[in-house]
């Protein structure tokens, strides 16, 4: 599972509502390319699930953008409403559904508006969504994007547009993104597409397709160009970073890598955190999300090395006991697991580690469940994104498993680790307050016009005094205060 998925039904539901009235009067700077007239169209676009599918949005605006369509915040101005899905939860998918039956009303209201389905839910149900969803006119998955401009010349005849055709070389290479509702500082790089973990609970290898890595001059120039655009940090993204490898022996590209510092021809995850940390030192670097069973020593030393590589990991676990990490298809060992954290603890020791926790597994007991509730307290996560198992269609767990743990259980587990967990964050923030961090200020604080917040380099967020500061600075902040999520501070001269 990827790491910006959401924890619970609650924060899904208010994403949906508050959407319409947080992107009224925004301005999308879809500039079209050179040379490309206006259509005189416009598109409207949202995205739900996890950072990858964010990026995807990004991805489909410039291609959009090349075919002559202008971005729009409205919904109700676009002549093309697409919603970029995910299918990692059942109720997820229900309130797309939901979302989608709202979009009925563009229709009606405007001739020969046309609505789409894009990502991994149009993937995973295809032909029946064009049936049951008697609205929609475009279906497409994600690796069929580039043919969108052809997919809506088609519905405006009045067909239906299916493309969820999965490939073994597509990554969007050379498109450079849009920066959808950018705050002009943060931007995600996508380095990988697809998956090939197969674990055993999880959808994105049936919806996302095999695993394929990007080529690394291409993440290299788009980081340059994010950089040299006032971008200060990026965020390298992939259903599992840690297995990026590319080699132009594989026979996607070229002869030879252009850098003599890697002259074995191939470039794995902790060369391209190198080489992307290399563009510029004030550049900082993330990545999201590391697989334990992938995750070498070269990677964390690389992070020690370099400054600009941000000193967080999420290592997603799943379960802290062996039998159910074997059920989940996760391909290592509660043992294996204690070795990678380990080693974060050792070489990166001022790392901040965050986490994935499934409970209520098929056929999990309470003593498992208390393997992973020790093992949230022996590593005091930073974050933990929590989930009560929810079976997924087509998945090996559904195909061989019995969901037989009972609901209430599920939901008495999944309070246990968020309490637990809650408790470790404020004695972490706690411990935090006296120190001074060095930040890079995002944005304004939700709560006030006159604080703007900033991370550090291990993810926290610290509230500061608005002043004269401006995004993108980095400034030092000593922490004051803190709640359980929050840490609250004030700018003071460097350390």
């Amino acid at each position: 599972m990827s790491s910006n998925l959401y924890q619970n039904d609650i924060a899904f539901e208010l994403q949906i509502k508050k959407i319409d009235e947080s992107r009224q009067g925004e301005t999308l700077t879809a500039a079209r390319p050179t040379g490309i007239r206006s259509n005189g169209k416009k598109y409207y676009i949202e995205s739900y699930g996890c950072a990858m599918n964010f990026a995807d949005s990004e991805v489909v605006a410039s291609i959009l953008a090349g075919a002559g369509f202008d971005a729009t915040t409205d919904h109700n101005d676009a002549d093309l409403v697409l919603i970029n899905t995910c299918a990692i939860r059942d109720n997820a998918e229900q309130r797309i559904r939901h979302r989608l039956q709202h979009f009925n009303s563009v229709k009606k209201r405007k001739k020969g508006a046309l609505v789409g389905i894009l990502g991994c839910m149009a993937e995973r149900l295809k032909e029946k969504l064009l049936v049951e969803e008697k609205i929609l006119d475009i279906v497409a998955g994600p690796d069929a994007y580039r043919s969108l401009p052809d997919l809506v010349l088609e519905a405006e005849t009045g067909q239906k547009a299916v493309n969820v055709l999965l490939s073994r070389d597509e990554t969007y290479a050379e498109i450079n993104p849009v920066r959808l509702n950018s705050n002009g500082v943060t931007a995600f790089i996508s380095i990988t597409r697809g998956c090939d973990n197969m674990c055993s609970f999880c959808v994105v290898p049936h919806t996302r397709g095999r695993e394929r890595s990007r080529d690394w001059r291409t993440i290299v120039e788009e980081a340059r160009d994010l950089y040299n655009n006032g971008y200060r940090e990026v965020t390298l993204l992939g259903q599992n970073v840690d297995s990026y490898r590319y080699s132009d022996d594989n026979g996607l590209v070229g002869k030879k890598l252009v850098n003599a510092k890697y002259d074995d021809n191939v470039v794995n995850f902790a060369k391209l955190l190198v080489l992307v940390a290399e563009v510029a030192p004030d550049l900082r670097v993330r990545f999201s999300t590391s697989h334990p069973k992938d995750m070498t020593d070269d990677v964390l030393y690389a992070m020690a090395k370099y400054p600009n590589i941000c000193k967080y990991v999420h290592l997603p676990v799943q379960s802290g006991n062996t039998r159910v990490l074997e059920l989940m298809n996760r391909s290592y060992t509660r043992e294996w697991y204690i070795d990678r954290m380990n080693a974060v603890r050792r070489i990166v020791p001022d790392a901040a580690i965050a986490t994935d926790i499934i409970v209520g597994f098929c056929s999990e007991t309470d003593e498992e469940h208390q393997d992973t509730m020790s093992l949230m307290d022996m590593f005091r996560y930073e974050l933990v994104y929590t989930y009560a198992y929810n079976v997924r269609p087509g998945t090996t767990a559904a195909k061989k498993y019995e969901d037989d743990i009972p609901e209430e259980v599920k939901k008495r587990r999944l309070a246990e680790v968020i309490e637990m967990h809650r408790s470790h964050t404020l004695a972490s923030n706690q411990r935090d307050v006296g120190k001074t961090f060095e930040i890079l200020i995002e944005g304004v604080s939700s709560k006030s016009e006159e604080q703007l917040f900033g991370r550090n380099s291990q993810n926290k967020v610290i509230i500061v005094p608005r002043g004269n500061l401006k995004p993108g600075q980095y400034v030092y902040a000593k922490v004051n205060s803190c709640t359980s999520g929050t840490l609250i501070g004030e700018v003071v001269e460097g350390m």
